[in-house]
């Protein structure tokens, strides 16, 4: 059993590539809850343990090859230590010590790093197009979780901003947030070394299991109520973000990194923060400021830029992941019962990636 997806154009292709994002958007809204009742590395290990074993599992029903030899587990372990536990740990106390907005804008800024690594390791073309997406990214992500008024501020006032305390950026947990963002950079990017010795979807669940374990064996020693306060609702919300923010989110994502351009695939990680601000919208009945839309607009734009970079440069001999092309933002935008901005629009194209057996 295997992931069909060369060559196709249906929806459901459209949906499995942007399926990540949308389940760690809508897993943050989730976890916004628990966060209160419980410590930081003993969630970080559930959203780890749990979902490594559902991974292995169906790995098993696929038919999947386990990984082999020292060097396959090397690399796993490698893969475990970097975007397992310090990707997980530095994000988890990161969430405890920092401001959602700011911490996510740091967190989701990943898509530079990824895209340095890609063209230091592996040449991927980037070129004035795809700078350009990057750069107009971070710009819409900023939009989307800084505050309002320190925008204007900064707009109003320049560089000098001293109301905001950035002196006391560092006690906050915003470099935490950083450091989770190079781990999952670095971790998006070992996921090729891997897989020449071992199956993504197994490594994977290894990985998860591998990179939980240091995790909860940290909590056990260092923290204390890690369950004893969380009631049903923060349970279900856990579940959910192991489920479906954990185990389904990062199979996907690390089968598709496995093969295929990484600057392009992580380029979607822009939609995270996106989700999460429309699912709060939709649900939460959230206020979305212009300033907000005017964030996520440019998100949507930044990511055509970097998928369409080689047909803009003129260069279409580009080997990539499926790629996103005019009108997944159109149907964000749409359900979220806003207007069409400029007829922007998002669906999912294939330029023949290789497919893993």
């Amino acid at each position: 059993m295997q992931l069909q997806l060369r060559g196709s154009k249906s929806p459901l292709a459209s949906l499995l590539l942007i399926a990540p994002f949308f389940l760690w958007g809508t897993a943050m809204v989730a976890m916004k809850g628990v966060i209160p009742h419980t410590t930081p590395l003993f969630m970080a290990g559930f959203r780890l343990l749990p979902a490594g074993v559902l991974i292995l599992l169906t790995g098993g029903f696929m038919a999947r090859p386990q990984p082999q030899g020292w060097k396959a587990w090397s690399w796993i372990i490698l893969f475990a230590l970097i975007d397992g536990s310090l990707f997980q740990g530095f994000l988890a106390e990161g969430l405890v010590r920092t401001s959602a907005g700011l911490g996510s804008v740091m967190i989701d800024s990943q898509p530079l790093a990824v895209a340095l690594l890609s063209l230091w390791l592996f040449q991927e073309h980037i070129g004035f197009w795809g700078w350009l997406g990057l750069g107009l990214g971070v710009a819409g992500i900023s939009l989307i979780g800084l505050p309002d008024e320190l925008i204007i501020h900064l707009l109003d006032s320049g560089v000098n901003i001293p109301a905001f305390n950035w002196e006391n950026l560092l006690a906050s947990g915003e470099w935490l947030m950083l450091l989770a963002a190079l781990s999952m950079a670095v971790g998006t990017v070992l996921i090729r070394f891997v897989c020449k010795y071992a199956d993504p979807v197994t490594a994977t669940g290894w990985h998860m299991i591998l990179g939980g374990l240091p995790l909860w064996g940290i909590s056990s020693a260092w923290e204390s109520q890690q369950w004893q306060n969380l009631a049903l609702t923060e349970w279900l919300s856990l579940s959910y973000a192991t489920v479906f923010g954990s185990a389904i989110a990062y199979g996907f994502f690390f089968y598709f990194a496995s093969s295929g351009n990484l600057t392009s695939l992580s380029s979607l990680t822009f939609l995270t923060p996106v989700f999460a601000l429309l699912f709060g919208h939709l649900i939460l009945s959230e206020v979305l400021s212009p300033i907000q839309w005017g964030g996520v607009l440019l998100t949507l734009v930044s990511i055509y830029l970097i998928n369409q970079r080689e047909k803009l440069g003129g260069n279409k001999n580009m080997t990539s992941v499926p790629e996103i092309t005019p009108s997944i933002s159109q149907s964000i935008l749409e359900a979220s019962g806003t207007k069409k901005v400029n007829s922007i629009s998002v669906a999912v194209r294939e330029s023949e990636p290789e497919v893993l057996p």
